[in-house]
């Protein structure tokens, strides 16, 4: 490296200066007198609603009616006696994650660690004695499978690859039953965030690669390819979530025949994919318009044939550059999964109205709305949160924004 390369680089590599908490304040929300009075304004407000809401949920609120119907919250109607095949396929995921985070270690290490002190907190809230160990039981299991993988990753990591590649499957079998090895569980007696968890995570996996497929042939040479991706994606994409579930769920019994029966809940995941991919479909195509045509000159200056340029140098430069995007999107999807209820599926927010309507709770003063409402809303927001945050680690490793 030159003189000249040592300087400049010294040039940009500027260290950073310590800012004290009071400097940034000042900078920051008190620069003027307006901004101190909108500071001033909003801490007031925010400070207020605080304090009125946790006043509210501890001396107004009636939480008994999400306590009793924890179970009823997370696995819907699921049969009791079966129970433990949720709780193993759920241990299996966990166990992946802690094995995954040592072997890998950054965001990997991250999401592990952000699960290992979800289940810890859930093992102090107030639930029966079984469930507190079996939380317990869970974060030994992943800090366990964390050590094994930091010691042994070499050893690990084509079994922990393989285990993530086959647990779908393992998990279908263990909750749905497989004939001869558990007894099946009929699809109906699915629900709540288990039921909710299942639709996103599957129109999640699956619609990305459709997404991408369908923002590639947008771009296409060949008019047949190209003129069935637009067709489908300006399709799905003018009418709302609300009518392909219908169509998934009502029309299309009408054109199969008789003994051909598709469970809802596969038709629902049918539903969430086709209409995600479209809305994918574009986020891709926007960020492969964005890779400047010299790349691609540079490819095949290179000898790349088309798939490699596509595949090598394409694709991994348009998915960086939509990375808050895609997560918007799938975040989006997430919350979407809501929608299941209309077709007759009890979801997380299916489960909630169940329990709004309970007769135990129909005497009490003002109902139980709010309370169930605001739990499952909860419920979503740590999730939808938690994609996010991920999503802000994956764009500060890969530099989105920065070079």
């Amino acid at each position: 490296m030159s003189s000249t390369d040592v300087q400049v680089t010294q040039e940009v590599k500027q260290p950073r200066v310590a800012v004290s908490l009071i400097d940034w304040l000042r900078r920051n929300l008190f620069s003027n007198w307006l901004n101190s009075i909108i500071t001033l304004l909003l801490l007031w407000v925010i400070v207020s609603a605080l304090v009125r809401l946790f006043d509210w949920a501890l001396t107004e609120a009636t939480w008994t009616p999400v306590v009793k119907n924890l179970r009823l919250f997370m696995v819907g109607r699921y049969p009791g006696e079966a129970i433990w095949r949720v709780q193993v396929a759920l241990a299996l995921v966990l166990a992946l994650f802690g094995i995954s985070g040592g072997i890998w270690g950054g965001i990997t290490r991250k999401v592990t660690s952000g699960l290992v002190a979800a289940t810890i907190l859930l093992a102090i809230l107030p639930l029966s004695m079984g469930t507190r160990l079996y939380f317990v039981g869970m974060a030994v299991l992943m800090a366990l499978g964390f050590i094994a993988g930091l010691r042994f990753p070499r050893l690990l990591r084509w079994p922990a690859i393989a285990l993530w590649i086959i647990s779908p499957i393992v998990i279908v079998i263990l909750i749905g039953g497989i004939s001869g090895l558990l007894p099946s569980v009929d699809t109906s007696l699915w629900g709540g965030l288990m039921l909710t968890l299942m639709l996103a995570v599957v129109g999640i996996v699956a619609s990305f690669p459709i997404g991408v497929l369908l923002a590639l042939g947008r771009r296409s040479k060949l008019p047949v390819v190209k003129g069935f991706c637009v067709a489908y994606i300006e399709t799905i994409r003018g009418v709302p979530l609300v009518t392909v579930l219908f169509m998934a769920s009502i029309m299309l019994p009408l054109f199969l025949p008789a003994q051909i029966r598709i469970a809802d809940v596969v038709r629902a995941m049918v539903a969430l994919t086709l209409f995600s991919a479209a809305y994918l479909a574009e986020n891709v195509r926007g960020g492969l318009q964005a890779v400047p045509n010299g790349q691609i000159e540079a490819a095949r200056s290179l000898g790349l044939n088309v798939f490699q340029t596509t595949t090598l140098i394409l694709l991994p430069q348009a998915l960086r550059m939509v990375i808050p995007a895609i997560v918007g999107q799938f975040i989006s999807l997430f919350k979407d999964t809501s929608l299941a209820v209309v077709v007759g599926l009890t979801e997380l927010l299916g489960i909630a109205e169940v329990v709004i309507r309970q007769p135990d709770w129909l005497t009490v003063p003002g109902g139980v709305q709010r309370e169930v409402l605001l739990f499952v809303a909860l419920i979503y927001w740590v999730f939808s949160f938690s994609m996010a945050r991920v999503s802000y680690q994956i764009e500060r490793r890969l530099g989105v924004g920065t070079r």
